[in-house]
């Protein structure tokens, strides 16, 4: 009985994980289709540019909310590199890629996985920033800042609940995380540096994500307690 709500527990995690990967997916597709106007720098077109104007409009740009969410990405890749650091000791230690935790060798795949994402979305434009920054246009959508970063404390949250003992410790590295998060999302959205959808995206993106790595980690932990039984 107890297997079987495991099984359907892994089921309804990786429907989930779908789930967002296809809103993403037609976010996408209605950001390429509806409401397409030129109402970007040097006449870059934006989809759902009624709704992107008028949020970009009602916020103008701060540069005070750009700088402390470029901030809290350094801290953000700071973590990932932690973690990149602590599966590189496991290593050493035990002098086996197997017995590395399979929660850091997943991770690790997790990583560049976001960035073949980010990496495509810098090839594959669906719309340029609102502003020029360093002298040209850059690509927006989705928010890679964003996603970035909701995949790196998301995932870290996931892994201090494995790897902290002291529940105090516990507690605020996660309430630290959150926050991170909450604040990258509004900052981003109120410094004017992305339209609206691009943010609304990155976050689609990155939770998809998320979803995807806790899904593998809820699965591994099923494949091995049906061997060790």
């Amino acid at each position: 009985m107890g297997t079987n709500r495991v099984k359907k527990n892994n089921r309804i995690n990786f429907g989930i994980t779908g789930l967002l990967l296809l809103t993403f997916i037609l976010f996408t597709a209605t950001i390429l289709t509806v409401d397409v106007l030129p109402i970007g720098p040097e006449q870059s077109v934006v989809g759902l540019a009624s709704l992107n104007k008028s949020v970009h409009d009602f916020f103008g740009i701060n540069w005070y909310w750009y700088n402390i969410t470029e901030w809290l990405g350094i801290i953000a890749i700071g973590v990932s590199v932690g973690f990149s650091i602590f599966g590189l000791v496991q290593f050493i230690k035990k002098r086996s890629f197997k017995k590395i935790d399979s929660g850091i060798i997943v991770l690790g795949a997790f990583y560049v996985l976001a960035f073949c994402f980010y990496a495509l979305f810098e090839i594959v434009i669906i719309n340029y920033r609102p502003i020029i920054i360093n002298g040209s246009l850059e690509a927006s959508f989705p928010s890679s800042h964003t996603m970035i970063i909701i995949c790196i404390m998301a995932t870290a949250i996931i892994q201090f609940n494995v790897l902290l003992k002291n529940r105090k410790i516990q507690i605020a590295a996660n309430l630290i995380s959150s926050l991170i998060i909450v604040i990258t999302i509004i900052g981003r959205t109120v410094s004017g540096v992305h339209w609206f959808t691009d943010i609304v995206g990155g976050s689609l993106l990155g939770s998809a994500l998320v979803m995807l790595y806790y899904s593998v980690l809820k699965y591994i932990d099923y494949r091995k307690c049906t061997v060790d039984k």
